[in-house]
Formats: structure tokens, sequence, C-alpha cells
């Protein structure tokens, strides 16, 4: 299983693919500060089911379980 700070650095390198100002970028961003910030996977969902607007957490959520995917 990866750890929290090795999907950070996976949705880092996302956000920082995607382009400047978009929801690709802002949900990217969003996962990886959360990442880096909780003690594990589910503390980072719940987190991240608290982000706002909606399509923000909509995508941050997708992006989510994609780097949990095995």
């Amino acid at each position: 299983m990866t750890d929290n700070l090795d999907l950070a650095a996976s949705a880092q390198e996302l956000a920082d693919a995607a382009p400047a100002g978009s929801l690709d970028r802002t949900a990217a961003t969003s996962v990886a500060i959360t990442l880096a910030t909780t003690r594990d996977a589910n503390h980072a969902r719940q987190t991240l089911d608290g982000l706002a607007p909606d399509d923000v957490r909509r995508a941050a959520l997708q992006l989510f379980d994609r780097l949990q995917a095995p």
C-alpha cells in the first residue's frame, strides 16, 4: 500500500502538468495538500468530502480514487 506522502507527490505531479487555472489543477492541488497533511487515506477522504465548490470536490474525489486504485 502506498502512503499518503507518495500519493501526495503523484497528485502534485498531476497538478504541475495541468493547465493553470483549470479544474484539474485545482483538484490535483487540493488532493496533494490534503494527502500531505492527513494521517491516512480515511482521514484524507473525510477531508476531501468537505471541499467546496462541488465541482472541485467531485474532481478531487475522482482523482483520489484513481490514485488509490491498485
